[in-house]
Formats: C-alpha cells, sequence, structure tokens
C-alpha cells in the first residue's frame, strides 16, 4: 500500500500540466502513486503525461477515458488508488516538494481522517494566501471550512465506507463533494504552510460566467437532501440555512452580477433571490445572522430593491471591461 495516492485530472492544459507533474514526481515523500487521467485531452498533454509515466512507472499511472469533466475523472480513478490517503490536484496548479511528506506525517500523528494545508491564490500580478484555522466541531467546520479538494489529505477508506463521490456535470464539485464528507469526519489537522499554488486563469471555467453560475444551488441542494436522507437534517439546519443564504447573496451573487448577458444575469439573479426565500422562506431569523459583522449587515440588507442595483452594477461592470479591453 502507497502512503499517498494523488489523483489528477487533466485535460487540454499542454501550458500546464508539465509543471504540475514535475512537482509531483520531485516531491520528499517518495511512497506515492500519481494517477494521471487523461478526459478526452486533444492537445499535446497526453504525449506530455504519457511521457512522464514511461520516465517514472513505479511512480505514475496513466488512466485514459472519454471526456466527462473534473468530476468524472475524479470518481472514475478512485477505484485504482491504493494508497492510505488520497490526495486531488487541479493539472494547471502545482505544489511545494515537501507538501504530502508533511501531510502525511500529521495525518499518522495525529490519526486524523482528512489533514489541509494553507495555499496561495497565484494570479499574473500579485499572489495571496489563503490562511486557514483549527475547526472547533462539524458545524464549525460546515460554516467555516474551505471545501477545495486539492488542499486536502482524506483516508481512502473514509471515502470507501462511505460511497461519497464527486458530482458530475455541475461547477462547485468541490462544495457539494466535502459538505457530504463533513459528518463523517471525526478528526481533522491542519498544516499552517502555503503548500499549494492554486493558478488563476482567465479562461478557465471557474472565472467564466454564465447561468451555469447557478448551478451552486443545484449543488446546495443536493447537500440538503443528502442531510436530510441521513437523518441529520435538524442537527445541522441552522448551518445549512445560513450556508445557502451565504453563497447566493454573497460569493454566487458576485459571479451572477458578471454574466454578460443582461436577460440571462437578471433572470440567474432573480433565480436565486427565489430558491433562498421559497427553500428557507425564514432565513434572516438564521441564529448565525444574529451576529455582528459586515457580512451579516450585508445580507440582512439584502431585498427586492436591492437586486436591482445587482442587475445594473453587471451592467455597469460589464461595461467598464469592454471600454477597458478597446483602450488596452
Amino acid at each position: 500500500m502507497k502512503k499517498v495516492s494523488i489523483i489528477v485530472p487533466f485535460y487540454n492544459v499542454e501550458e500546464y500540466i508539465e509543471r504540475s507533474i514535475k512537482s509531483l514526481v520531485n516531491q520528499s515523500l517518495k511512497d506515492i502513486e500519481i494517477i494521471l487521467v487523461n478526459d478526452g485531452s486533444k492537445d499535446g498533454s497526453e504525449e506530455i503525461a504519457r511521457n512522464y509515466q514511461r520516465m517514472y512507472p513505479d511512480k505514475i499511472v496513466y488512466l485514459e477515458k472519454e471526456n466527462g469533466g473534473l468530476s468524472d475523472a475524479r470518481n472514475y480513478a478512485l477505484p485504482y488508488a491504493t494508497g492510505r490517503y488520497i490526495a486531488f490536484l487541479d493539472s494547471d496548479d502545482y505544489v511545494e516538494e515537501e507538501m504530502y511528506a508533511e501531510m502525511y506525517q500529521t495525518a499518522i500523528m495525529d490519526k486524523a481522517d482528512v489533514v489541509e494545508c494553507d495555499y496561495l491564490w497565484e494570479y499574473p500580478e500579485e499572489t495571496i494566501e489563503s490562511k486557514g484555522r483549527t475547526y472547533k466541531d462539524r458545524k464549525d467546520m460546515l460554516l467555516n471550512s474551505r471545501v477545495v479538494a486539492w488542499n486536502k489529505l482524506i483516508r481512502r477508506d473514509l471515502l470507501e465506507s462511505t460511497g461519497i463521490k464527486f458530482p458530475v456535470g455541475l461547477r462547485y464539485e468541490d462544495v457539494e463533494f466535502f459538505y457530504k464528507l463533513i459528518p463523517y469526519i471525526n478528526s481533522i489537522s491542519i498544516v499552517k504552510k502555503p503548500f499549494v499554488h492554486y493558478v488563476q486563469r482567465d479562461n478557465s471555467i471557474s472565472n467564466t460566467q454564465t447561468a451555469k453560475t447557478a448551478e451552486i444551488i443545484q449543488v446546495l441542494d443536493h447537500v440538503i437532501e443528502f442531510y436530510k436522507e441521513k437523518e441529520i437534517y435538524k442537527i445541522y439546519k441552522n448551518e445549512l440555512e445560513y450556508n445557502y443564504a451565504r453563497y447566493l447573496l454573497c460569493s454566487s451573487m458576485l459571479r451572477m452580477v458578471m454574466i454578460e448577458d443582461k436577460e440571462e444575469r437578471e433572470k440567474t439573479i432573480n433565480y436565486a433571490w427565489e430558491k433562498l426565500n421559497t427553500t428557507f422562506p425564514k432565513w434572516k431569523d438564521n441564529f448565525y445572522l444574529k451576529e455582528k459583522g459586515l457580512k451579516n449587515k450585508y445580507m440582512l440588507s439584502v431585498n427586492d430593491k436591492t437586486l436591482k442595483i445587482y442587475e445594473n452594477l453587471g451592467r455597469i461592470r460589464f461595461i467598464r471591461k469592454k471600454i477597458q479591453e478597446k483602450f488596452a
């Protein structure tokens, strides 16, 4: 059994994948397994991946499948993983060479189900560090966890026993995956070092806003359905309700106002507002919204009138973007 299996799906990333693979084959932890999943690439990514598999046959497993998206590729690779712990890495990101050694050591010392580390948002002109903190309990995890999959080690037998996988065909797959996993996490440890370089590309899916931005609603609905099926919804109702409101009115709203098509933008914003108020009619009475803070104050201020401001804000941003492009 390997200590860590690292699953790396890739699709048309020939400019980035070699840097990603190099950062893995050079890990100070030698007893690892790198699973490269070709998700139907049409560019030179396949040749690069195969070359590295030939150079490191004892370390790299190469898999190939028809294009199905990131979640489908991750799920496809899971049965091939033999490591005690599972890690995920996106093929345009890269990691520091001591990452998995330090995280694995922490996992063993703490007998942790999950270990996560800090990471760097790597923009073309600046780098911003994401710093985590220790969670008090599962409710705290639901409210404050960094839901990304690629800064974590997860016990393989935990994934096998729960059967939790990534939702296929939807954005925000990490949100659903990790929120479903939280009720089964008995111990989580934090390594406070920024090991992952989270590379920001202007043309990446996560930075392109369309009506598909509203898929966060499907993801959150799946999470609520899951908690109800497992008969634990009442235990976490306050946290799930607050998250629903926070996602739709904060991070997702910022994405929705960036949708360029006016009709699409207005429809998406109004749909999100309607879904929040039908799913949780009394969300403004949520326990966590009573805590002081600018975010909560903003959320409580949102109403039918302020939605029009966000719709117009999106148009203003779109016009500004076009002006900048013209005179750049």
